[in-house]
C-alpha cells in the first residue's frame, strides 16, 4: 500500500451479498464490479471511461448482447450490470429476466434511447433497479445510479458526478 493512501472506512462491507470479497480496486481500496452490456462499442467505451474515474467501482467486463452478458454474469459475478434495451441476439429485458434468476443479488440498471411507461414497467418487473435515457445527462445518471446502489448495499455515498 502506498504511504498516505486512505484505508477503507470501517462502514464499507468487506464481503458482497454472495459472501465473496470484492476485488481490490484502484489505490488498494475495495471496489464494486460493473459489467457493461451494449451493442455499441462507443457506448461501452464511454461508460468504462466514466466508471474508471471512480474509486468505488471497476469494470469487470463488457458484452455486446444479452446472451454474452448472461455468460459473463456467470463467469464474473458482477455487483452491477448496466444494460441496453435493444441489442442483437438477446435484448436487455430478456437478459435481465435471466440474470435475475441466475444471480438474484446482482443489481441491474438500464440505459436506453427508448423510453415509455410500458418499457419502464417491464424493466422493473425484470429486476431493473434504474431506468435512464441515453439522450439525457448520461454521466450524471450513471454516477447517480452507481452511488444509489452503493448506498443500498450499506456504504456511504462516494461517487461524484460533477
Amino acid at each position: 500500500m502506498v504511504v498516505g493512501s486512505p484505508s477503507p472506512p470501517p462502514s464499507i462491507e468487506l464481503h458482497d451479498a454472495r459472501g465473496q470479497q470484492p476485488p481490490e480496486g484502484k489505490g488498494g481500496c475495495m471496489s464494486r464490479t460493473v459489467l457493461i452490456v451494449d451493442d455499441s462499442s462507443l457506448i461501452r467505451h464511454t461508460f468504462r471511461s466514466f466508471i474508471e474515474q471512480t474509486q468505488d467501482w471497476q469494470v469487470c467486463g463488457e458484452a455486446e448482447n444479452g446472451a454474452i452478458a448472461i455468460e459473463k454474469v456467470i463467469e464474473l459475478h458482477p455487483d452491477v450490470v448496466i444494460l441496453d434495451l435493444q441489442m442483437p441476439v438477446m435484448g436487455g429485458l430478456e437478459s435481465a429476466r435471466q440474470i435475475k434468476q441466475l444471480a438474484p443479488t446482482t443489481a441491474m440498471v438500464m440505459f436506453t434511447m427508448h423510453d415509455s411507461q410500458q418499457i419502464r414497467e417491464e424493466a422493473q418487473a425484470a429486476g431493473i433497479k434504474g431506468f435512464y435515457s441515453k439522450s439525457e445527462d448520461v454521466a450524471k445518471h450513471l454516477f447517480d445510479s452507481l452511488n444509489r446502489l452503493h448506498v443500498e448495499r450499506g456504504n456511504r455515498p462516494r461517487v461524484q458526478g460533477d
